[in-house]
């Protein structure tokens, strides 16, 4: 049994879900999103839950049910609240600056890098070393926050560079004399 997929995802109020075949919409305050399932699973709608539930008992069938569930909880939460990732830069002279729809980043590099956002998502630069990401799709949120740090990974030795704000980043020692 996975113990994920037992749990009804609840849908607050404002949020309102609509089944037909295998894909559930799912619209909200913040917009609306779609997933489609396999065909392993059931998506049901029944007073302001939504259950999962599996065709069988495969072992693709209990795999996907837990996976379809999350998928419904992440729509449900996406249009309620949304989703938020945040990078912290470090390093003398590295700063970003938001214009327009171009992220510009100064990285060291003898070039800014001009990093177009991508639409779905908002990205912010509240402080010239911060830089947040935020959107209903997890996926493209996270993506684009990947994409943004591909630019500068943090080093371990100085540990500049683009890092998630919660990321801890294992530090080296240098040569020895």
């Amino acid at each position: 049994m996975s113990r994920i997929g037992k749990r009804p995802v609840e849908l607050p109020s404002g949020v309102t879900a609509s089944v037909s075949g295998q894909t559930i919409e799912v619209k909200g305050p913040k917009g609306a999103r779609n997933f489609t399932a396999t065909d392993d699973v059931t998506i049901a709608v029944e007073d302001n839950n939504v259950t999962v539930t599996p065709r069988g008992s495969s072992k693709r069938a209990r795999q996907q049910w837990g996976m379809a569930r999350s998928m419904v909880q992440n729509l449900v939460t996406g249009v309620t609240s949304g989703f938020k990732r945040e990078l912290e830069i470090q390093g003398v002279g590295y700063r970003a600056q938001m214009q327009g729809n171009v992220l510009k980043l100064s990285l060291g590099y003898s070039h800014e890098v001009n990093f177009e956002v991508p639409q779905g998502v908002t990205v912010t630069a509240p402080k010239p070393t911060e830089v947040v990401v935020e959107g209903i799709d997890q996926q493209l949120v996270g993506q684009v926050a990947a994409n943004i740090r591909e630019w500068r990974a943090p080093e371990p030795y100085k540990g500049k560079g683009i890092r998630y704000k919660d990321e801890y980043i294992f530090r080296k020692e240098g040569k020895k004399k």
